[in-house]
């Protein structure tokens, strides 16, 4: 008995998850074998990280658990080290034992992107990420962790680094980050009788002449006048040169120490794709047709952060790395893995950008959505509303909902569990109390 074709998905995200769910509705049973690979057992909403950071939703409702919706797919998790187009072949590293080789009759191959760091003196010893689920959850507790310390200690040195807070990057992940950590902050300072809200300094290092490119420069400013009309340093045209042992170096001659430095300053193909032997472009992404194929070959596919495919609305340009072009390709990659399939004709990705939202703490956005501008509340009520339509599944809908309404009647909760880092150092300090008294916090 010969078995069903393999559709061999590398990456679980946006691409990897939309694909691998409209081949489940799409493909016939018995058609083709779906398999999805990541290190990860679920996917993560990205849009919602800022809101999860703030307190606003829980951070287990930003997340999909691939099993639960991909029930028709075979999900294996752990790394892929190694493609072998010609032998149609993966290797895959599971997080424990030895590797495995999976082949594949297709392949699509959509790893995502990693953090764009830079050369900074410091920057890998103390910067924070906001690409995960975990390193929101992190940054959220890592704020409240530097109020605390502020309002306990008597040594002014430590309460100014403490409340001093540095984001690089003046895009959304950057400007949305920001904005409502120092939202949840500022609230959280009625609680802490010895802190203002005044006493924390909140910094923006953005290396261009702009924030927020993406709702036009009109929207852009205006953004840009509400930051620093909150008290928040925005500084264009202005790179980090150095952060070692914490102490901040600008190229504008400014210095100053800070316990927190958030990098959000742009992403680059995920270091697999280097090592794919797939054919790159000079920004290191997948090329790409408009039919969503490796260009040169009809059996591997290729979508989102990691591919440059071409924009055929606008020509000479490829589509944005962003959520809204990379679930709208899953779409037409999809189509076209079932149309290769059954010998069918492949379409073109074809999407006009509709334009972008973005949330500034409680109750303040900005947003531009097919040249309609809005700012404040009506973009922040846009904000919610798109992204609330576009989390996947009912049941992180209306799980998400849920947070928001109880989010009206009560407070965000302001308890920073740090421990959640080193979950295990409790029950070390009972194993050896003599080593681990000299090294464990009072408290």
């Amino acid at each position: 008995m010969t078995r069903p074709p393999r559709i061999l998905i590398v990456g679980g995200g946006y691409v990897g998850m939309y694909t691998a769910l409209r081949l489940q509705r799409r493909l016939r049973r018995g058609e083709a074998r779906v398999t999805v690979i990541d290190a990860d057992s679920y996917m993560t909403y990205q849009p919602f990280l800022p809101e999860a950071a703030a307190g606003n939703i829980e951070p287990r409702h930003v997340v999909v658990p691939l099993r639960r919706v991909l029930n028709r797919c075979e999900i294996l998790n752990g790394w892929v080290v190694g493609i072998d187009p010609d032998a149609r072949t993966v290797e895959m590293r599971p997080h424990s034992g030895p590797p495995r080789m999976i082949d594949y009759d297709l392949l699509v191959f959509a790893p995502g992107s990693v953090s764009r760091l830079l050369p900074v003196p410091g920057l890998a010893e103390c910067g924070i990420g906001f690409k995960s689920v975990e390193e929101a959850i992190h940054l959220r507790n890592h704020v409240l962790a530097q109020l605390d310390l502020a309002a306990s200690t008597t040594d002014e040195e430590i309460r100014r680094r403490a409340l001093s807070f540095v984001f690089v990057g003046g895009g959304y992940a950057g400007v949305e980050a920001l904005a409502e950590l120092e939202d949840m902050a500022r609230d959280a300072c009625r609680f802490f009788p010895s802190l203002r809200p005044d006493d924390m300094r909140w910094v923006l290092v953005e290396a261009t002449g702009r924030i927020l490119p993406e709702v036009g420069p009109e929207m852009g400013r205006w953004t840009l006048e509400q930051l620093r009309s909150r008290g928040i340093e925005v500084r264009l045209g202005t790179r980090v040169e150095s952060a070692e042992k914490g102490h901040i170096v600008l190229d504008d001659g400014t210095e100053f120490d800070s316990s927190t430095l958030v990098w959000t300053a742009g992403v680059k193909p995920h270091p697999l794709v280097k090592a794919s032997g797939l054919p790159l472009d000079d920004k290191g992404r997948i090329k790409a047709t408009a039919a969503l194929t490796v260009d040169g070959s009809s059996t591997v596919f290729t979508a989102g952060d990691c591919a440059a495919v071409p924009d055929l609305t606008k020509p000479g340009q490829m589509c944005a790395p962003n959520a809204q072009h990379a679930v709208r390709q899953a779409r037409t990659l999809a189509d076209n893995v079932v149309a290769t399939l059954r010998g069918g004709e492949l379409v073109k990705y074809r999407h006009a950008y509709a334009g972008s939202v973005a949330s500034l703490g409680l109750h303040k956005g900005v947003a531009q959505i097919y040249g309609v501008k809005l700012r404040g509340f009506p973009a922040w009520f846009m904000h919610r509303t798109y992204h609330l339509s576009r989390v996947p599944t009912f049941n992180r809908k209306v799980r998400v909902l849920i947070d928001w309404t109880l989010a009206l009647f009560f407070r965000r909760e302001i308890t920073s569990l740090g421990q959640l880092a080193h979950p295990r150092q409790e029950f070390e300090f009972a194993a050896r109390p003599e080593q681990a008294a000299e090294a464990r916090p009072a408290g």
